[in-house]
Order: structure tokens, then sequence, then C-alpha cells
């Protein structure tokens, strides 16, 4: 049995510690937002934030994350709410800028790979209030393992919603 801090709660999984932290968020938790698309970190899909930081967690064993907090794109607007000191009425209305950003720049076209590309943008964000074009791209490209790949070719959109989830978060996430 396994501790883990998913999303800001505690959780026991019973998973040996060589299992994927994927399948411990999909299977055992019923977590969507990761997606198992490559199995080899070459996508970007099944990223989360390990202690802040984009992992993919198809490569990521469980016993990686023991004593870390882990974060899904189900946790984005709860994490966002404690980074603004919002109370837990407010915490339970909110989406997390990044979340925002996607649905008024209608980014996805099939959504596959849209969870990586918002915990990615996320973890700029809170690295660099208001990242310039380039600056994007080399989060998306070159910063972690491998490129985040878009089967649908929707990064002029996804461009675009970093930017306005930028700008959303300038302004204190309205």
């Amino acid at each position: 049995m396994a501790t883990i801090l998913v999303n800001g709660v505690r959780r026991e999984v019973q998973a040996p510690a060589d299992t994927p932290l994927l399948y411990v968020l999909r299977n055992d938790l019923e977590l969507s937002g990761p997606q198992f698309g490559c199995g080899l970190a070459q996508c970007g899909a099944c990223s989360v934030l390990l202690d802040g930081k984009e992992i993919r967690s198809c490569i990521t064993p469980l016993s990686a994350a023991g004593n870390k907090e882990i974060t899904t794109l189900e946790g984005l607007p709860a994490r966002w709410a404690q980074q603004k000191g919002l109370s837990a009425a407010n915490a339970a209305k909110t989406l997390h800028p990044v979340q925002q950003a996607w649905i008024e720049e209608q980014t996805p076209l099939c959504g596959f790979c849209q969870n990586g590309m918002m915990i990615k943008a996320t973890e700029l964000l809170e690295r660099t209030a208001t990242p310039t074009v380039a600056e994007i791209k080399e989060a998306f490209t070159t910063s972690g393992p491998s490129p985040h790949l878009c089967r649908c070719g929707s990064y002029a959109a996804i461009l675009d919603a970093v930017q306005r989830a930028g700008a959303l978060m300038a302004k204190g996430g309205k």
C-alpha cells in the first residue's frame, strides 16, 4: 500500500512501487485527465505536475511520487484557488485560467493531447507570467523529455490560449 497526495487529497493505493503513476491515476483513482498516448514519454498526453514540475506519468513509477504533490488536470482549479487564497465556496466554481483560456480560444480539436498541453502551460505560466511566443514554443518542444505532440495540429490555437491564460492570470483569473 502506498500513500500519495493527488490534487490536495491524500490517497491510499494498492499497487506495486514500480507501477507507472499514470496507471494508478487512471485505473485506481479514476482520473481521466492524464491520457495514455505512447507509453514512452514521447508525446506528453500523460503529463501531470509533480511538485509543480511537469513529468510524464507513463514512465514515472509510483514510488517516485511518494512525498510529493501530484496535480492532474482535474486538480488545476483547486491549485489556482489555493494560489489565489479563494474560499472553498469560490474554489468549487472556479476554473484555472489555463482551462478558461482553452475554452475561450476553443483550442482542442480532438482533445487527446490537451491534458498535457494544459499541464505544460500551467508549469510555464507559474514560472513566467507573460511568456513570449518563442518561450511558449520552447516550453512545448525542448524543455521537457520530448516535445508535446498534437495529432490535430492545433498548435496556433494552443499558443493563443497560453497567451490568453497569462493575461487572465495577471488579472487574477477573471
